[in-house]
């Protein structure tokens, strides 16, 4: 029987999983692809930390290099993470003709372009299923399944972490700080969780999928990003009051106008499948002008979770090698034009506003005169509490309207003397 040699790069929380899932698995991929699995090398700075898994101590080094270059090696899977000593050694065996894996989405979204174009000078190949929704095999879906279609939209719930603590937030009507800190403790959250509840992670991930689906490269600023940090209680409890659920959400869309990538909070219709995905649980959703819309559910983290992907990526380099292919699943291109890249001031959105507003006669007539001169319409009105002379909740849901009219309202708005703080805006989607 054949053999591939594997050179693994990082040893950590999915790299000891990867190890796991060969040992327990092996002989399972074997009999299936036809060709046996051999770890050869594994590459970490920490040879002495118990990650829950035996190994031959023969197999460690701290040489990343040595392993790359050692002839015995015909894959690396890179597990090291960041877009430092990473990309060096991505690129290092992508120039030796070495099919690279990976599961480090931050490394593609800011030099996807130049590592395909890498890959397909070597004529070599890059495969990163791990890089987004764990061990949803979304990423295949694009490449392959999905392949006869255009891609209208791709919606996902794409970051474990915010999503947990949106759900906890709301079943359990806490602050935001306060489930943070519960999640820091439970292992859901990092102790810095900037990347996360900033929305950077999800943006990384939404910016690969953009990449699978329109065939290029986007860059870092082609996506608008918002976080969750500091999100009300009160918001939660008020798009609930209204059908609604509230979902860190990343957007790719593709209409007249070009490209668009966007992360932000936002308000989901109850009914719709994902206003159901709660907890550490990602869903992305697919809409294909051909197949029409499909959804891919699961673990979006984990050490099992994204060692089942990566292995994934390396039946797919056995398959391969056994059937003397290269680059059998094309990658994305050179960089979109900007030609391509839709402006987020142009895009038409539907929001849920909450002012603290003046409680005094004629105070909502003013703001609606704003909203109105700035052609943004309003569907409905709530106003839960009542006080004289001071300043109150309303929440406005308004009509469809251009990104940019909202923001140059919201800048006329707050500067009025009948607003007590800054307006809350949270996005909705239809999904009609």
């Amino acid at each position: 029987m054949k053999e591939l040699g594997i050179g693994l790069l990082g040893f950590g929380t999915v790299g000891a999983g990867v190890v796991e899932g060969l040992q327990r698995n092996g002989a399972l991929l074997a009999e299936r692809l036809g060709v046996r699995l051999v770890l050869r090398k594994i590459a970490d700075l920490d040879l002495d930390t118990d990650r829950g898994v035996a190994v031959d101590r023969a197999l460690l080094t701290r040489d990343a290099g040595a392993v790359i270059r050692d002839p015995a090696v015909d894959v690396i899977i890179e597990l090291i993470g960041g877009t430092g000593v990473a990309k060096k050694f991505v690129l290092e065996a992508l120039q030796l003709g070495k099919p690279v894996i990976t599961a480090n989405k931050k490394l593609l979204a800011e030099y996807g372009a130049e590592l395909f174009a890498a890959a397909a000078a070597a004529g070599t190949t890059l495969h990163f299923e791990a890089s987004v929704g764990g061990g949803i095999p979304v990423i295949k879906a694009l490449r392959e399944g999905l392949v006869a279609n255009h891609i209208k939209s791709i919606y996902g719930i794409l970051n474990g972490t915010c999503n947990y603590i949106l759900t906890r937030m709301e079943r359990e009507k806490l602050p935001f700080d306060a489930v943070l800190k519960a999640a820091q403790a439970a292992g859901y959250a990092e102790a810095e969780p900037s990347l996360d509840i900033d929305g950077h992670d999800t943006a990384h991930k939404a910016l690969v999928l953009a990449s699978l689906a329109y065939g290029c490269a986007l860059p870092l600023t082609a996506a608008h990003v918002e976080g969750i940090r500091g999100l009300a209680a009160e918001d939660i409890s008020d798009a609930l009051e209204m059908g609604y659920r509230i979902k860190l959400l990343g957007i790719v869309k593709r209409g007249p106008a070009g490209i668009s990538v966007r992360v932000h909070p936002t308000l989901v219709p109850l009914n719709h499948m994902l206003a159901a995905v709660d907890g550490v649980f990602n869903a992305i959703l697919v809409d294909g002008d051909i197949v029409g819309q499909t959804l891919y559910f699961g673990r979006g983290a984990g050490r099992q979770a994204t060692a089942s992907a990566v292995l994934s990526d390396l039946a797919d380099v056995a398959r391969d090698r056994a059937a003397g292919s290269q680059q059998r699943i094309a990658l994305p291109g050179p960089a979109c034009a900007a030609a391509q890249l839709q402006t987020t001031g142009a895009e038409p959105v539907r929001c849920y506003l909450r002012l603290a507003l003046l409680d005094k006669p004629g105070m909502l007539a003013r703001v609606a005169q704003v909203l109105g001169e700035h052609q943004i319409s309003i569907a409905s009105v709530m106003q839960k509490e009542s006080s004289v002379g001071h300043h109150v909740p309303v929440v406005i849901v308004t009509h469809q309207a251009p990104e940019s009219a909202f923001q140059q309202a919201f800048a006329q708005i707050d500067r009025m003397d009948i607003i007590g703080a800054p307006t809350v805006r949270l996005r909705i989607e239809d999904f009609a």
